[in-house]
């Protein structure tokens, strides 16, 4: 009796470790779904269209629509996990995704496909800000510090991954299926971690007096569709006016989107933040960063696939210089960089970016599509450090002037941006690549260089704006 007593808190601790590990392995893999999800289509849209016959009006969508649905809900997502409990809204986004990517995977049209993407990615918002907030409630300080030191190299390597995974699961063709496979595959994961998730995740009833702003998230979603609707209808079958009629709602529903964040007494932006200078231009820094780089990444594999007649398997290879790039750099630069340098670190990102996006325009400029993949890796490197630099350092200098009780919003308000910024990326930088793409695929690829290195280059003023100094934490 006495030896059994003896050993019980070292087998407690023991049975403790091992379920803080096996939560932390749960939430890890809920997120890089998300990752994973949002980069496959970049390599596998063009099959994906050739297959089911969309034309240039399904690439357009394929990511848009995913990025669009999660950007519009994860600031109601983290509240409805507040509210009704995170485990419940855990096991729900985790089904839902995996069901809506079998939908995703069998779908017969492009039609059907979409309304999949656009369900994964709410099922994703639903899914995706509850484990940060699992973690916070059950792990220790100082356990929950050393996890979150875990997120950056595993959804990293999840955003290598997804292009590579998509690449090699088209170019085998398993059982005959294609690109399907690439969806495919989250049903298994995401049944796999349903299981897990029931049996190890804590009981938790929510809070029901937490107020959820629908109406404020349906108009930013109207505002979103309104505008990307009509970008994407406009540029592919031509101005009539249907489109610009879409356009004419969506700027309508974003001033009453606006006008509701000032009146409501539970909006999704904290209005003490839209009034905080340096949030704000770092929102708008970040939003066209965001979309111009993302959208850029999505033509370089169309430039690839269509122009140079890479298959989906080298193409994906050719992107990893880019990708490895963005990883390196971002480390770097969440190793301390950030906080010596503050908005100065942002200047020189966006500086290497231009650098390395006039490189690439160069040898396009050059050789058109007659430009090597080996000749093209430098640049695409050069440019992934650009681009790392900027996105592990612009919204945490945006959150340099935030008070801590602004921490919540503000980091939900971020991680929308960068959602909704990639939607808007893919929609508008495909559309320009289409509409130069009359002229050759060449030229399609320098004016898009062209109009991101642009929109690059007027972001750079409004950095001045931004606070001086990073966060004195990185928020989570």
């Amino acid at each position: 009796m006495t030896a059994t007593t003896a050993t019980t808190p070292a087998t407690t601790t023991a049975r403790s470790a091992r379920l803080m590990g096996a939560i932390l392995a749960l939430v890890l893999l809920a997120d890089a779904l998300d990752v994973i999800d949002a980069t496959v289509t970049n390599i596998a849209a063009p099959t994906i269209a050739r297959d089911l016959h969309g034309g240039v009006g399904l690439i357009k969508w394929l990511g848009t629509a995913y990025m669009l649905a999660m950007g519009v809900l994860l600031v109601v997502g983290g509240r409805l996990g507040d509210k009704y409990g995170q485990r419940r809204l855990f096991l729900i986004g985790i089904a839902g995704f995996g069901v809506a990517s079998a939908v995703a995977g069998l779908s017969p049209d492009p039609t059907l496909l979409i309304a999949a993407r656009v369900a994964q990615g709410a099922f994703g918002a639903l899914l995706t800000p509850q484990g940060m907030a699992i973690m916070v409630k059950t792990f220790s300080p100082e356990l929950l510090t050393k996890a979150f030191a875990l997120f950056g190299p595993v959804l990293g390597m999840a955003s290598v991954a997804g292009p590579v995974l998509a690449g090699f699961i088209i170019s085998a063709d398993l059982f005959g299926l294609s690109w399907r496979p690439i969806f495919l595959i989250n049903v298994v994961l995401g049944g796999v971690g349903l299981v897990v998730a029931a049996r190890i995740l804590p009981r938790d009833d929510g809070d029901r007096s937490v107020v959820v702003d629908g109406w404020g998230s349906g108009l930013l979603a109207a505002t979103m569709f309104g505008l990307l609707y009509g970008l994407i209808e406009g540029s592919t079958n031509g101005w009539s006016v249907l489109p610009i009629a879409s356009i004419v709602a969506g700027v309508l529903f974003f001033g009453a989107f606006a006008y509701r964040q000032r009146t409501a007494a539970h909006p999704l932006v904290a209005p003490s933040l839209l009034r905080n200078k340096g949030f704000t231009s770092g929102m708008i820094v970040g939003l066209v960063v965001f979309a111009a780089t993302t959208g850029l990444i999505y033509v370089l594999s169309l430039f690839m696939q269509e122009g140079l007649h890479t298959g989906p398997r080298d193409t994906s290879l050719a992107l990893v210089p880019l990708t490895l790039g963005i990883i390196a750099s971002a480390f770097a630069a969440m190793g301390g960089l950030v906080a010596k340098l503050g908005r100065t670190l942002v200047f020189i990102g966006l500086g290497v970016v231009l650098l390395g996006c006039g490189w690439i325009l160069a040898l396009v400029a050059t050789s058109g599509t007659s430009v090597s993949l080996w000749a093209l890796a430098p640049a695409l490197s050069v440019t992934g450090v650009g681009l790392g630099l900027c996105y592990s350092t612009i919204y945490n200098v945006a959150l340099g002037e935030a008070s801590p009780e602004e921490a919540g919003s503000a980091s939900g308000s971020i991680s929308s941006i960068q959602q909704l910024a990639a939607g808007i990326g893919s929609a508008a930088v495909t559309s320009v690549f289409f509409q130069a793409a009359t002229s050759g695929f060449g030229h399609a690829m320098k004016v898009s260089l062209i109009v991101t290195l642009i929109v690059t280059a007027l972001s750079i003023p409004v950095v001045t704006l931004m606070p001086r100094k990073a966060a004195a934490e990185p928020q989570e």
